[in-house]
Order: structure tokens, then sequence, then C-alpha cells
């Protein structure tokens, strides 16, 4: 079932028993899916990503990422409130165009695709900027593969008072979190990432108490979060419209293996060996990382080009050939490509795959 390895930061490589959890039907409107599957999620869900569960609450919604973090800032930044997005990569800037579309008071604080979001730019800014309500920043941008210190970042938003919303998208249940330790607010991540489910859907982690507070404050009828909320609470696990039940269904599945793992701590570990064993491999025969070691996310990798000849798409092919799909690169400033770590793959796999490349 497998023609080839994707090593990408998601979709991505995905086990055969995820898989082979869509191989089954479900009723939206059955409790046995609502209740049995859906209500299980929403629990495991606030439970990995919270030291205080009973704080926090879960939503999940149609869609891929992008839907989520439209529908979290759509539903949650009130026309009076002021956005600051951090931004050092393409998803940090599409926030920005998130709030452009919205009609959104905000200001994207630029930094460059190379350099890590910087707290102190952030605590200069709310200092002058006391209007601001709410700060958004990506934790793991998977432009280049940088992670963002959200710990320093969300304590100086607290320390200001503000509400925190983070896209842990490409880190969550990969990079261990703990949203009431740090006081993020609102967190979005996907199915198809870290957890290691199949695309098709997306979640906010929501604090319980700033979320009740939301109501008729979305700008559409699809992607709103609060509604979506109030339908699952009311309904236990009844979603307003049609679900990806086969996908949903997966990601259950994905999650029993997250436990059995060892848990986030487990798997960040592994995603951890990954990287260091790529990397180590790809040094070994001549390749430079774009990014400084300290501040590379365990998640996907960049690296230059080998040299001005070097043409990718030919790389691509012959990779893809010998079992193994990477990613183009997405910054302006290099000639790179990206190679991601998680997923369903271990050390072994990136050892083959700079076997692979060095016979390339």
């Amino acid at each position: 079932m497998r023609p080839y390895l994707l090593l990408t930061p998601g979709p991505l490589t995905t086990s055969e028993t995820v898989k082979e959890a869509m191989m089954s039907d479900w009723c939206t409107w059955d409790k046995d899916y609502n209740e049995g599957i859906v209500e299980v999620i929403r629990k495991q869900l606030v439970q990995l990503a919270s030291s205080r569960p009973d704080d926090y609450t879960a939503v999940l919604m149609q869609g891929s990422g992008t839907f989520c973090v439209e529908a979290m800032l759509g539903s949650v930044v009130r026309p009076e409130d002021n956005l600051l997005v951090a931004a050092n990569g393409a998803y940090g800037k599409r926030m920005g165009v998130i709030a452009d579309y919205y009609g959104i008071n905000h200001f994207v604080m630029k930094f460059e695709e190379t350099q890590q979001v910087s707290p102190q730019m952030i605590d200069a800014y709310l200092t002058e900027h006391p209007e601001v309500t709410h700060v958004s920043v990506v934790h793991c941008e998977t432009t280049t593969g940088v992670l963002n210190p959200l710990q320093a970042v969300a304590e100086v938003v607290k320390k200001h008072g503000k509400v925190l919303i983070v896209d842990a998208m490409s880190s969550f249940g990969g990079v261990p979190i703990d949203m009431a330790q740090l006081g993020i607010d609102f967190l979005i991540s996907s199915a198809n990432k870290c957890i290691q489910g199949v695309p098709g859907f997306g979640f906010i982690i929501a604090r319980r108490s700033l979320l009740e507070q939301c109501k008729g404050v979305a700008r559409s009828l699809s992607l709103d979060i609060y509604d979506q909320w109030k339908t699952m609470e009311e309904g236990h696990g009844k979603w307003r419209f049609t679900s990806p039940t086969h996908v949903v269904r997966a990601f259950m599945q994905a999650l029993k293996e997250l436990s059995a793992e060892g848990g986030i701590e487990a798997r960040h570990a592994r995603y951890c060996e990954n990287h260091r064993t790529l990397v180590d491999g790809m040094r070994s025969i001549g390749f430079e990382t774009l990014l400084k070691d300290e501040e590379q996310s365990p998640v996907i990798t960049s690296f230059y080009y080998p040299n001005a000849d070097f043409d990718f798409n030919d790389f691509y092919q012959k990779l893809k050939a010998k079992g193994f799909v990477i990613y183009p690169g997405k910054i302006s400033q290099a000639d790179t490509f990206r190679i991601g770590n998680i997923g369903d793959v271990y050390p072994a796999d990136f050892v083959r795959l700079v076997e692979a490349i060095k016979e390339l």
C-alpha cells in the first residue's frame, strides 16, 4: 500500500492500521459515531494539550488547517479588536492575508524567513500599542523548519494581558506544548500532521471561558467555531454539517497509536532522532542545512542546493523512483529543498534515504 514514503510536513506517511480504520462507513447521526468517536477525540485532544483540561475545550472543523486558522480568526477577533501577527514565513503571513479578507484591524510584524520571531520586539510593540487585544504566532514555521521560541513569546503576551493564538499546525502532537502552563488561549492544528492521521479536518483547542464569549462574532456560517462548538457540546459530538467520517475514525486510531508509542514526549524523541539521522547523513555527503541547529525544529529540514547546476525536479523524480517523496523549497532568498521528518517513519528510513541520495 506504500508506493513511496512521504517525507513531507503533511499529508505524511501513515500506518497501515490508520488506513485500515477508514474501511468502514459511519452514520453522522449515530450515537456510536458521535459519542463513541467524536467525543472521545475531543476529550483526548484537550488532555494532550493542557495540564488543566477542564479549562479548555476542542472544536473539530471540516477542511484543511488553513480553514481552521481562518475559522478561528474570523470567530474570535471582533471588529473592534486589534490583532498583532508575528510572521517569519508563509504561514504567519497567511494569517495577515486572512485578517485582510475579514477586515480585521491588524499589524503584521515581519521577520526574515530564517530568523526566529523576537519576543523582545513583540514586547516593545505591545508596550507602544496597548490597543492590541490578540497576538498570533506560528510555532513551527514549515516554510523553513524554524521553531519559534513559544515559551518566551507566551511570557511576553501574557505579561501584557493579551489573548494568545498559536498556529501549532506542524508541531502539536510531535513537540510538547502545555497550553495551561504557557497561557495559550487558542491553538490550531490538523489531523494530518504529528498525530499522523489523514487529511480532511482540523481542530481548535480553546480556553473555554473565552470561546463562550464568541457567540455572534463569526463572519461566516460554515466557519463559525462558536456555533460548531455549541452544536458539538449540546449534540454530544454532532457536527453542524456533514463530517468526514472515515477520516475522523482514522484519527481516533492515530490517537491510539500515539498513546501506544508513549505519548508526545516519545514521538518527539523519535522525530528528533529522525532529524539527527537525516542531518548527519546529509552533511556527510556535502549538503548544508539552511538553519542553525539551535533554531531548527525536528519537523522539517531545509537544505541548500549543492551547486549552481542542481536540478531539483530531476532530483525529485529520481528519488521518487527510489521510494522517497520530498518537498521543494519555499523561500525567496535561497535555493533550497525540504525533507519532512514526521509521520510513520523511523531513523532507519532516513539511513536508506541518505544512501539513495548518495547514489544519485
